[in-house]
C-alpha cells in the first residue's frame, strides 16, 4: 500500500496540472501577464515594454493567439490581454473576446509603443510586461510557468513578490516524490473520486478538439491525412486523432483543451491515444480513468527534470505516457510499463522543439508512434538494455540521463534554433 504523503501529493499534482487552457500556452501567458498588468495599472497604457525569454520567443512567434481573428506573434499576444483580457480567468483570459475587443486592440497596436526586447536573465521561461500610462506605471512578472507571477508592481512599489528560482533544474518536493513504481501503485489504489472530475474534464475537452481537428481545416491537416492514408485501425487512430488535436489548437480553433505540465499539446499526447485504445479494448470506465492516471503522470514525471521549455520536444514524454497508459489498459504493472518508457526514450529522444506551430501536430504523430512501439517491444520479448545509447541501468536512470540531456545539454541547440528563428523575421 502506498504511504497516504504520496497518495495527497499525486493527487495534488494532478490538479495543479490538468487545468484548461485556451489556446497555445504561451501566448496566452503573455496574454494573462499583459490583462494583469493593465487590471494593477487601472488605465489603457501609452507604452509597453514586453521583455521575454528565448523559449517564450520560440513558441509565440509562429502561432495564432486565439480568439484573435487569426492573429499570430508577441505583440499581439500582449495587446490582447491588455486590451481584451480577463486576468481572472488565468489560461482562459481570452476566452471573451468580442469583434469590438478585436477592434480596439487594432487600434492599441497602431497609436501605442510597444517595445519587445529577449530577457538575459537566463531563465527559460520569463515573461515581464511594463505598462506606463503618464506619470503611472505597473508591472508583472511571470518566471517557472504559466501562471506563476512573481511580481506585481504599481509605480515602484511592490504589490506582490514571491521568491522563485531561475534554475530550471529545480523541483518542489511534490515533484521529486515521481516515480514509476508509485505511479503505477497510485493508478491501482487511488480512490477515484479523488481525481474523476478533473480526467472526465480532460476527456471532453481534448476530445471535443480533435473532432474539431478532423473535421476542420486547420495547419496542415496532419491527422486527417494519417486517415486517409494509412486506415482506421486503432493504432493509426492513436496518432492521427491526437494529431488532429494539435492541428486545431495550434492554428486557431477556440475551444479549450486541459493541459498537461503546461502544454495541451503534451496533454493531447498523453491522453488521446489512451481513450482511443480503451474504446477499442471495451475495458471499464474506471480502467480508463486509471490508465489515464498512468499516462498523465508518467509525462509529468519525464517533464518535471527537463523544465517546462527546452529544446526537446515535450511529445516525446508525452508519447512515452501514452505507451505507458495503453500498456496498462493491457494489463501492464511495473515492469511492462517501466520497459515501455525505457524503450519509447531510446526510440524518440532528441526531437527538437523549434516553436509552437503546425507541424507539432506530426511530432505529437512520431511520439506516439515511440510510445506504442516501446510497448510492443516489450510484448514481443524484446527491449533496448543498458548501453545501448541512453538506455541506463532500470527506468529511474534512464528518464535522469535523458532529462539532464534534454535540460543542460542541449542549452546551446536551443540558443542556436531561437537565433536561427528570429534571424528570419
Amino acid at each position: 500500500m502506498l504511504d497516504s504523503a504520496v497518495i495527497n501529493a499525486y493527487t495534488d499534482i494532478l490538479h495543479e496540472e490538468l487545468v484548461p487552457a485556451m489556446g497555445c500556452t504561451e501566448p496566452i501567458a503573455v496574454a494573462y501577464a499583459g490583462a494583469l498588468a493593465r487590471e494593477t495599472l487601472g488605465a489603457s497604457p501609452e507604452r509597453v515594454r514586453l521583455t521575454v525569454s528565448g523559449n517564450i520567443i520560440k513558441n509565440v512567434k509562429s502561432v495564432i493567439v486565439p480568439h484573435t481573428g487569426g492573429r499570430k506573434g508577441l505583440k499581439t499576444a500582449v495587446a490582447a490581454g491588455i486590451c481584451c483580457g480577463d486576468a481572472g480567468r488565468e489560461l482562459e483570459v481570452l476566452s471573451d473576446v468580442t469583434e469590438r475587443d478585436l477592434a480596439g486592440m487594432d487600434d492599441f497596436l497602431k497609436t501605442a509603443r510597444i517595445e519587445v526586447e529577449e530577457s538575459v536573465s537566463g531563465a527559460p521561461f520569463d515573461i515581464e510586461v511594463e505598462l506606463q500610462s503618464g506619470e503611472e506605471s505597473a508591472s508583472v512578472r511571470i518566471v517557472g510557468s504559466h501562471t506563476n507571477v512573481v511580481a506585481v508592481r504599481k509605480n515602484g512599489a511592490a504589490l506582490l513578490e514571491r521568491p522563485f528560482t531561475l534554475d530550471a533544474s529545480r523541483t518542489d518536493e511534490k515533484r521529486e516524490l515521481l516515480n514509476i513504481k508509485d505511479i503505477v501503485a497510485y493508478a491501482n489504489e487511488v480512490d477515484l473520486d479523488l481525481v474523476e472530475p478533473i480526467l472526465r474534464r480532460q476527456i471532453e475537452m481534448n476530445m471535443e478538439i480533435v473532432e474539431a481537428g478532423l473535421k476542420g481545416n486547420y495547419g496542415a491537416g496532419i491527422g486527417r491525412i494519417l486517415i486517409r492514408s494509412y486506415g482506421n485501425s486503432v493504432q493509426n487512430r492513436a496518432k492521427a486523432y491526437a494529431a488532429a488535436g494539435s492541428d486545431a489548437r495550434m492554428n486557431g480553433c477556440e475551444k479549450p483543451v486541459v493541459i498537461n505540465s503546461g502544454s495541451g499539446n503534451q496533454s493531447l499526447t498523453a491522453s488521446v491515444p489512451v481513450i482511443v485504445y480503451a474504446g477499442e479494448c471495451g475495458v471499464s470506465d474506471s480502467m480508463l480513468l486509471r490508465a489515464l492516471l498512468v499516462s498523465n503522470l508518467v509525462t509529468i514525471h519525464l517533464k518535471t527534470g527537463i523544465g517546462s521549455l527546452s529544446a526537446y520536444c515535450g511529445a516525446t514524454s508525452a508519447g512515452a505516457g501514452a505507451g505507458a497508459g495503453v500498456c496498462y489498459l493491457y494489463g501492464g504493472g511495473y515492469d511492462e510499463i517501466s520497459h515501455t518508457v525505457v524503450n519509447a526514450l531510446a526510440i524518440n529522444s532528441g526531437m527538437l522543439c523549434d516553436g509552437a506551430k503546425a507541424s507539432c501536430a506530426a511530432k505529437i504523430a512520431s511520439a506516439v508512434e515511440a510510445g506504442l512501439l516501446g510497448m510492443q517491444m516489450y510484448m514481443h520479448n524484446s527491449e533496448f538494455k543498458s548501453g545501448d545509447g541512453l538506455t541506463a541501468r532500470g527506468v529511474e536512470e534512464t528518464i535522469r540521463d535523458v532529462s539532464d540531456i534534454a535540460r543542460d545539454g542541449m542549452r546551446e541547440t536551443d540558443r542556436a534554433i531561437i537565433h536561427k528563428m528570429i534571424s528570419r523575421e
